[in-house]
């Protein structure tokens, strides 16, 4: 008798263990915890977009959404006004944006990168921006952090383009492009567009 008390207790416990910790998704405007390719803890508002996270894994997936408020004109002109800005050839930025969210302001990545230029929650961070789903913030940070590595390696397109995938410590640590297969097509594929 005592031990299916036990057992019962023990399920019931579970089932409310598993309830508080398994979400089944973020709703919109809720603080969520994502970790950063360097294994930090990084938390992030949600804001309004439409995002579900996969909260074992702490990963974003994308939800369908509706059409973006932004044109796609409009995004072109942001495009050009923070290229310039930063003297960026606008056609880099448009062939970075193009691969990584092929212009969709909300696109999110299974490892947490958000809007127009993907930029992870500790890049955004780091950059500035506050709303990374906002396209003329997204392109600020996204833009500045493109610059910072343009710089960084002596102008090197190939390098900074996999500083950009990769991270800047993974490149200078590899002493070139890293022999990641991601990495090298991601160089190659913006290259190719540019």
């Amino acid at each position: 008798m005592l031990m299916r008390f036990h057992s019962c207790r023990i399920v019931v416990l579970s089932g409310l263990f598993l309830c508080a910790i398994l979400p089944s998704s973020a709703p919109a405007d809720q603080i969520i915890l994502s970790v950063d390719e360097h294994g930090n803890r990084v938390y992030v508002n949600t804001g309004e977009t439409t995002t579900r996270v996969d909260w074992m894994t702490r990963s974003f997936r994308p939800v369908p959404a509706a059409a973006s408020n932004h044109s796609s004109a409009e995004i072109d002109s942001l495009v050009e006004q923070t290229a310039g800005r930063h003297q960026v050839d606008p056609g880099l930025v448009r062939a970075i944006v193009r691969v990584e969210s092929d212009f969709d302001p909300k696109a999110v990545s299974r490892k947490g990168a958000m809007g127009l230029m993907q930029l992870i929650p500790a890049t955004a961070q780091r950059f500035g921006v506050a709303n990374p789903f906002d396209p003329k913030q997204n392109l600020e940070g996204g833009v500045n952090y493109l610059k910072y590595l343009l710089d960084m390696f002596g102008g090197d397109l190939s390098l900074s383009l996999a500083a950009y995938n990769a991270g800047e410590h993974t490149v200078q640590r590899s002493g070139g492009i890293p022999a990641i297969s991601e990495t090298q097509n991601y160089v190659r594929k913006i290259t190719n567009l540019y």
